[in-house]
């Protein structure tokens, strides 16, 4: 069985956890599963319905295809003031356009999340499920994965270290295949 996820950072910065947390769950992935990472979230411009009209600009378009040719997508998503980041969110209003269309409709997705707070994200991901009802994408429940304090537990080289949270990382990885499994044709 081969499964393809599009693997989302919600961050534009360069040496984000989360982006360094997506790493880590390509190198954890399951046999069988290829995680690759969508690098352009921030080429994407602002949503604006009179451009959608027009057609979809180019980096939108790329967006669309990389989900639209995946099986699933995970979402690594930092919280930004208590919610989803403001480049994440415009491109999923971009991505689910035409609403009737949209590459969202009923794909599996799994968010997680890191943070140097105590928080791990556990707001921007409750916000990130609720863009999601709209388009019915079918958003893991458990396990989740909202790790807080996160600065001690990466290498000076982005690598995920802390062998507990690995080893989370690899369950929840574990479980998204068999919540992908539940939609699959």
């Amino acid at each position: 069985m081969s499964i393809r996820v599009i693997g989302i950072p919600g961050s534009l910065r360069e040496g984000s956890f989360n982006k360094m947390l997506l790493r880590a769950a390509i190198e954890l992935a399951p046999t069988g599963m290829e995680i690759t990472t969508f690098k352009r979230l921030g080429d994407i411009a602002p949503y604006n319905d009179d451009v959608m009209a027009k057609g979809d600009p180019e980096p939108v378009a790329a967006f669309k295809t990389a989900i639209r040719e995946a099986d699933a997508m995970l979402i690594a998503t930092p919280e930004y003031n208590y919610g989803v980041p403001g480049v994440l969110k415009n491109a999923i209003d971009w991505a689910s356009r035409p609403s009737n269309n949209s590459v969202l409709n009923r794909k599996p997705a799994a968010i997680m999340g890191c943070s140097p707070g105590l928080g791990g994200t556990i707001r921007a991901q409750h916000a990130l499920r609720q863009s999601f009802v709209f388009t019915e994408t079918y958003v893991m429940l458990q396990p989740e994965i909202k790790i807080p304090s996160v600065a001690k537990i990466f290498d000076a080289e982005g690598r995920l270290t802390d062998e507990t949270t690995r080893q989370h990382v690899k369950k929840f990885l574990e479980a998204f295949v068999i919540w992908i499994g539940r939609f699959k044709d």
